[in-house]
C-alpha cells in the first residue's frame, strides 16, 4: 500500500495545478449554488466576484508583453524560410478548421432546427433592452479588420481598437425630398488591438533577424523579457484555482431565471454546445491524429489547466499565458513554435466562435421563418470565417460579429438580445474550442518541424559518411590532429607580434 500511496502523492505533486484548477471549477459551482439561496444584492455579488476579477486583471496584464515579446523572439529565432513555410501551414490550418467549424454549425442548425417553433420567445424576462449594437456594413467591418492590422499608433494599439461608427446626415435632394445618408466615421473603442500588435511584432522580429549582428542585442532583450514574463505567468498560475472558483461562483449567483432560459432557448444552447463537442472532441483530434499519428487525447490531457481557465474566463487571450506554459512543459512543444503560433492563434483562429456565430445566424433565420438559400449559407460561412479573425479574444466579442453576419444576409438584428441572454453559457464551450484549436495547431506544426529536422540530419549523416570513406587517411579527418595543427599555427603567428611589441 505504501508504494501506491507514494505513487499517488507523486502524481498529485506533478499535477497539483491541474487537480487544484479542476477542483476550483467544481468548488465554484458549489459556492454559487450555496450562495444563490441567500439573496444577495448586486453590490454583494460584485464583492463575491472580486477575487475572480483579480485573476482576469493579472492575466490581461501579462498579455501585452507576452504577445509582443514572444512573437518578436519567435519570428527572429525561426529563419525566414521556415517562418514562411510554418506561417503558410498555420494559415491553412486556421482557415481550414474555421471553415469546417462553420459548415458543421450550419449543418447542425438545419438538422436540430433550434429556432423552429421558438417564436413564443419574446418573453419579457429574456430580452436585454438596448444592448444591440448598431448595425455595421459588411464592407466597413472588413475595412476595419485591415485598418486594425496596421495600427497608426503602437502605444494606442495597446488599449484601443479602431471601429467605424455612422453619422446620419439629412440632405435635400433636387426633387425636394429629404434623404438620409449614412456616413462612416472613424472612432476608437476600448480594448487592445491584438491583431495590430501581432503583425507589428512579427514584422519587427523578421527585421531584427535581417539586421544580423546589430539586431542581436534587441532580440536578446525580447527573449529575456519573454522569459521573465513566463516566470510571472508561472506565479499567476497558482492563483488561477482561487480566481476560477470565484469567477464561476459569481456567474452562477448572477444568473437570471435559468429555468426560463433553458425551456425557451434550450434547443439553441444544446445545438451550440453539441457543435462545440463534435468539433472539439472529434474533428480537431482527428485532424491532429491524421497529421501526426499520435494520440490527440494524451496531448489534450496535458492542457487541462488552460482549458479550465478558458471555461472560467471566456477569453481566449486571457488563456494564452497558461496555454503557452503548459504546452511547452507538459507536451514538449518547441518554444519557438508555441510562442510563434499561439499568440497568432489566440487572435486569428476562432473555431468555437465560428460555430457559435453560424448557429446564431441559422437560429435567428429560423425564428423569423426565413428559409436560407445556398447563396445566404455561403455568405454565412465566409463572413463567419472572416469575422472570427476580426473579433479579438474578448468575452462577448462574438455578438458584434453576429450582427455583421445578420447584416450580410439581410436579417433583423433585434433578435440579438436573445443570444446575449445565453451568451455566458455558450461562451464557455466556445472559448474552450477556440483555445483547443490553437493548441492542436501548435502540436501539428511542432511535429512537422521536428520531422523536417530529422530528415535534414539524415541527409547530413549520409554526406558525412561519404566524406570519411573518400578521405585518404583517417589521420587527416581526426579532430585531434587538426586541433594540434591549429594550436601550432596560432602560436607561431602570435610570436612575431609579441616580438614587435617588445621592439
Amino acid at each position: 500500500g505504501g508504494g501506491r500511496l507514494r505513487g499517488c502523492r507523486g502524481f498529485l505533486r506533478r499535477n497539483a495545478l491541474v487537480v487544484l484548477t479542476v477542483s476550483g471549477v467544481v468548488a465554484g459551482v458549489a459556492l454559487g449554488a450555496a450562495v444563490r439561496g441567500a439573496a444577495l444584492s448586486p453590490a454583494q455579488v460584485a464583492y463575491l466576484a472580486f477575487p475572480g476579477e483579480l485573476l482576469l486583471r493579472m492575466l490581461r496584464m501579462v498579455i501585452l508583453p507576452l504577445v509582443v515579446c514572444s512573437l518578436v523572439s519567435g519570428a527572429a529565432s525561426l529563419d525566414t524560410r521556415s517562418l514562411g513555410r510554418l506561417g503558410g501551414i498555420a494559415l491553412a490550418y486556421f482557415l481550414g478548421t474555421t471553415l469546417l467549424a462553420s459548415g458543421l454549425a450550419v449543418a447542425l442548425g438545419f438538422i436540430i432546427r433550434p429556432g423552429a417553433g421558438a417564436s413564443a420567445l419574446n418573453a419579457p424576462g429574456l430580452g436585454l433592452a438596448g444592448a444591440v449594437p448598431t448595425s455595421k456594413e459588411t464592407v466597413d467591418s472588413f475595412l476595419d479588420l485591415v485598418r486594425n492590422l496596421f495600427p497608426a499608433n503602437l502605444v494606442a494599439a495597446a488599449f484601443r481598437t479602431y471601429a467605424t461608427e455612422y453619422k446620419i446626415l439629412l440632405r435635400n435632394t433636387t426633387s425636394g425630398n429629404v434623404t438620409q445618408d449614412k456616413i462612416p466615421v472613424g472612432t476608437e473603442i476600448e480594448g487592445m488591438n491584438i491583431l495590430g500588435l501581432v503583425l507589428f511584432a512579427l514584422v519587427l522580429g523578421v527585421a531584427l533577424k535581417k539586421l544580423g549582428q546589430e539586431g542581436e542585442d534587441l532580440i536578446r532583450f525580447f527573449n529575456s523579457f519573454n522569459e521573465a514574463t513566463m516566470v510571472l505567468v508561472s506565479w499567476i498560475m497558482w492563483y488561477v484555482p482561487i480566481g476560477i472558483m470565484f469567477l464561476v461562483g459569481s456567474k452562477i449567483v448572477e444568473m437570471e431565471d435559468i429555468v426560463l432560459l433553458v425551456t425557451s432557448l434550450g434547443k439553441y444552447i444544446f445545438a451550440s454546445i453539441l457543435g462545440h463537442f463534435i468539433h472539439g472532441g472529434i474533428i480537431l483530434p482527428l485532424i491532429y491524429f491524421a497529421s501526426t499519428r499520435q494520440n490527440p487525447y494524451r496531448f489534450l490531457l496535458g492542457l487541462i489547466t488552460p482549458f479550465a481557465t478558458a471555461f472560467a474566463t471566456c477569453s481566449s487571450s486571457a488563456t494564452l499565458p497558461s496555454m503557452i506554459k503548459c504546452i511547452e512543459e507538459n507536451n514538449g512543444v518547441d518554444k519557438r513554435i508555441s510562442r510563434f503560433i499561439l499568440p497568432i492563434g489566440a487572435t486569428v483562429n476562432m473555431d468555437g466562435a465560428a460555430i457559435f456565430q453560424c448557429m446564431a445566424a441559422v437560429f435567428i433565420a429560423q425564428l423569423n421563418n426565413v428559409d436560407l438559400n445556398p447563396g445566404q449559407i455561403f455568405t454565412i460561412l465566409v463572413t463567419a470565417t472572416a469575422s472570427s479573425v476580426g473579433a479579438a479574444g474578448v468575452p462577448a466579442g462574438g455578438v458584434l460579429t453576429i450582427a455583421i453576419i445578420l447584416e450580410a444576409i439581410g436579417l433583423p438584428t433585434n433578435d440579438l438580445s436573445l443570444i446575449l441572454a445565453v451568451d455566458w453559457i455558450v461562451d464557455r464551450t466556445t472559448t474552450v474550442v477556440n483555445v483547443e484549436g490553437d493548441a492542436l495547431g501548435a502540436g501539428i506544426l511542432n511535429y512537422l518541424n521536428e520531422k523536417e529536422k530529422k530528415d535534414k540530419e539524415q541527409e547530413l549523416k549520409e554526406v558525412n559518411v561519404e566524406a570519411v570513406a573518400n578521405s585518404k587517411s583517417e589521420a587527416e579527418t581526426s579532430p585531434l590532429v587538426t586541433h594540434k595543427n591549429q594550436v601550432a599555427n596560432t602560436s607561431s603567428t602570435a610570436d612575431p607580434e609579441s616580438k614587435e611589441s617588445v621592439l
